[in-house]
């Protein structure tokens, strides 16, 4: 029997489905109603839709979920990461049990805290202090049980000043603050956190992490975190879930997953080592509104060894006589974390020319990996610089691992993306008197 086959089972689902209508549901009255409904059968226009709303969408459905199985474990922290309307709120609404699935079984086993968006379980009339005994008392706990936790839910919220003030007056900072910490310290056996962290300051996200994976790893309790910054879900998670489509690709790894979830990230293909940048679209005519374009893009090989320079040329057109110009690159990971960027030498385009330049740079403090690049051509002019033409993510390239640091390889995971220079050591570990 596998390690995971001994442990208690904390939610499973099975064959689950959501699907919801699209368009307009109902008129709000049983008139209005039957007004859509006789002009509907008579193929007429709706008389109670809104100028602006395509009736194409009426009567057609939509599966935010569409066919789910997974089972997760007591003592787990699992992070649910993929694109807007891959289906990850829709998943932690049906476990939170706001909405029912269309199809399936979901089996929870525990009590369940939640944090879909800031402020949901809490009365905007009600004072911080009476809202954590009502999600006391949806949890099934005593007053008695309530108040023994009451002054280390307040401790951690940091909002004490407040606590008896109306929480419709509190700040969407401080609203997460006060839910978290009731989620958090209340006697759930299942935490169910979404995207809700991006909202409150840096310590206090920071604090909330530490006390999620203390939850999990110290208390046994099982934690379901959605997040698009995939810093929070490496520190936190020991198993991530990919979706896409309201289905799950991937289940595993916690790296692999956001390996799977970077994929999405659409980037243009080299052909011959060559991307013509004047076929992409830029989201308006540069050819007609722009005075400097890029126009070609080629490279000696988009994967590279570590330490070999990044060598491109590139194609420019000016509709000015002649101009000098910069060239910034903006470099990121995978993921979409920004690693650096760097920017050109001054070079001179002029109207009539082929302009083709050729660049190099220094790859040497980048780990191995896949890379994505932003391009920004500008001018610079009596000392101003005025951007013409900008690229998002233009094209990605990879640095391969060619050697092995005292017989480690490299964890881009935990030490990032940069390699330092070595660190000098200067006496060696000598005494001023053997020196």
């Amino acid at each position: 029997m596998s390690e995971q086959e001994n442990r208690n089972i904390a939610i499973e689902l099975k064959g689950v489905k959501k699907q919801y209508r699209l368009g307009q549901i109902g008129g709000g009255t049983l008139t209005a109603d039957l007004q859509s409904w006789w002009a509907r059968v008579r193929g007429k226009e709706d008389p109670n839709i809104r100028i602006d709303q395509d009736q194409r969408l009426i009567g057609k459905t939509f599966m935010a979920l569409n066919g789910i199985d997974l089972t997760i474990y007591q003592g787990e922290a699992i992070g649910i990461i993929g694109s807007n309307g891959a289906g990850k709120s829709t998943m932690l609404k049906l476990l939170s049990r706001v909405t029912a699935p269309t199809a399936g079984d979901i089996d929870i086993y525990g009590r369940v805290a939640s944090m879909l968006e800031v402020g949901t379980g809490f009365h905007g009339e009600m004072t911080g202090r009476e809202n954590v005994y009502l999600n006391g008392a949806i949890l099934g706990m005593t007053k008695a049980e309530i108040d023994a936790k009451m002054e280390d839910i307040i401790e951690f919220s940091e909002v004490r000043e407040f606590i008896d003030t109306p929480v419709k007056r509190y700040s969407s900072g401080m609203y997460v603050k006060l839910a978290f910490s009731v989620a958090a310290h209340l006697d759930s056996e299942i935490m169910i956190m979404d995207e809700v962290l991006a909202v409150g300051d840096i310590n206090f996200q920071q604090k909330c992490l530490k006390k999620m994976r203390s939850a999990a790893t110290e208390e046994g309790r099982t934690v379901l975190y959605v997040s698009h910054n995939m810093s929070t879900i490496r520190q936190l998670c020991n198993r991530c879930i990919v979706l896409d489509g309201g289905k799950i690709i991937y289940d595993g790894d916690v790296e692999e997953a956001i390996n799977v979830y970077s994929k999405s990230v659409k980037t243009n293909d080299f052909i011959d080592n060559k991307i013509v940048l004047a076929n992409i679209d830029r989201g308006r005519n540069y050819d007609t509104i722009n005075e400097l374009l890029m126009t070609e893009l080629t490279v000696n090989s988009p994967t590279i060894s570590m330490g070999e320079p990044f060598v491109f040329k590139m194609s420019f057109k000016t509709k000015k006589r002649k101009v000098d110009s910069v060239l910034r690159i903006v470099i990121f990971s995978k993921d979409g974390a920004v690693v650096g960027g760097t920017y050109s030498d001054l070079f001179t385009l002029y109207k009539r020319n082929n302009n083709e330049v050729g660049f190099s740079f220094c790859t040497g403090n980048l780990a191995p990996g896949t890379y994505l690049v932003d391009l920004i051509l500008c001018s610079y002019e009596n000392g101003v610089q005025e951007k013409h033409d900008y690229l998002s993510r233009a094209f990605s390239f990879s640095v391969l691992e060619t050697k092995v640091h005292y017989n480690m390889q490299w964890k881009k995971a935990y030490w990032g993306n940069v390699i330092f220079d070595k660190v000098r050591v200067l006496n060696n570990g000598k005494t001023d008197s053997e020196g």
